[in-house]
């Protein structure tokens, strides 16, 4: 890492608090400090939350920009980025689309550098966004992905050239280590942690359930398929084996009361929560899709199964509800795995490497 200062403005357009506010939070705060962040932000919880992580750093809040006709939010965007005079703007997008507008207004302060950093791969919704977005990646100074299937699929969305979005893996602190084995005798406690929607697949998680008899399932988080969930949990009969915990702050502190997490998503970037399970030793059965493989060895540091496959599912967590030496022994190697490679501070080197090579490069700083 060279040992020139940085001044790097990250924007965070989010105005509700989930897996990419929190990476981005865990970044700032492991940055070295010859990198001199400025948060810019539209909401004042999220901006706080995030600003908390970094104690000192300055954060600055723009209103949101919700269409192109907000012509007074865009042009405060500018003006906030122009005063902050950064020598890189990151744009923190926790799906593609999330801040168009932004990106553009960031690409007119010379001589910043812009990234944009791609969570979660979706297929953008609005054709006039979709074209400004394919306008402006060729100027990106980087396009960042979470894995290297998010950042195919980025490329394949946005009809961009082959390897041209680099993958950057997520990070999560230092967690205490787990054994894998509960300490006190009882049923096999499977933990489910994110937003209550179709594409977490809790769904298929609860249809297992029934086949578990023994097993109890904690379901931490919120969303509009709560009440769906709620009733299918009562339709199967596995009510009384299920809390429904809501929202929690820190999700990550109740990793150590399970046994298991279980990951069942349809489609995913690089999901945190598994990362914490894995920093945690937390065994884990998750799905194949996304980055969730990058991450996790089937057998060997966890067990995968295929989406939406029921059964599939439901022999994995019968097989470790009847093996506690299986699951201390995947507990160990993903603990293991974690440290090495999907640390905060491990994520902060990748990013520092990045905006070192960015900088360095020959020229006067303009887009390539």
């Amino acid at each position: 890492m060279s040992s020139r200062p940085v001044r790097l403005v990250a924007f965070c357009g989010a105005e509700a608090w989930g897996g990419a506010e929190i990476v981005l939070g865990h970044l700032l705060a492991s940055l070295d400090e010859r990198v001199q962040p400025l948060l810019l932000g539209v909401d004042p919880e999220v901006v706080e939350r995030i600003a908390a992580r970094r104690p000192g750093m300055p954060s600055v809040l723009v209103p949101p920009i919700r269409s192109k006709r907000d012509v007074r939010a865009i042009a405060a965007h500018r003006r906030a980025l122009a005063r902050a005079r950064p020598d890189l703007v990151q744009v923190n997008l926790p799906v593609p689309f999330a801040a168009p507008y932004t990106i553009l207004a960031a690409l007119t302060v010379r001589p910043a550098r812009v990234i944009a950093v791609e969570h979660l791969p979706m297929a953008t919704p609005w054709p006039n966004v979709e074209r400004l977005l394919r306008v402006a990646a060729p100027r990106l100074a980087a396009h960042v992905a979470v894995s290297g299937v998010a950042a195919r699929q980025v490329e394949a969305l946005g009809e961009l050239e082959p390897g041209s979005v680099r993958v950057l893996w997520n990070g999560v602190p230092h967690a205490a280590r787990h054994q894998g084995v509960r300490r006190a005798p009882g049923p096999l406690r499977i933990g489910a942690v994110g937003r209550l929607e179709q594409q977490k697949g809790f769904d298929v998680l609860l249809h297992a359930l029934t086949r578990v008899p023994e097993a109890r399932l904690v379901v931490i988080g919120d969303g509009a398929e709560r009440p769906a969930l709620e009733q299918l949990a009562k339709h199967l009969a596995v009510w009384d084996r299920v809390v429904f915990l809501g929202w929690v702050d820190a999700p990550h502190e109740h990793l150590l009361d399970l046994d298991v997490l279980a990951v069942p998503s349809r489609h995913e970037g690089l999901p945190l929560v598994l990362l914490e399970a894995m920093a945690a030793g937390v065994p884990v059965v998750a799905t194949r899709v996304g980055g969730i493989p990058e991450a996790v060895d089937d057998g060997a540091t966890g067990l995968l199964v295929p989406p939406d496959d029921q059964e599939a599912l439901t022999s994995a967590l019968q097989t470790l509800e009847r093996d506690p030496r299986l699951r201390a022994r995947l507990a160990g190697a993903a603990q293991d795995r974690a440290r090495r490679d999907f640390t905060s501070e491990a994520m902060a080197r990748r990013y520092e490497d990045l905006y070192d090579e960015i900088l360095e490069a020959p020229g006067d700083h303009e887009p390539t």
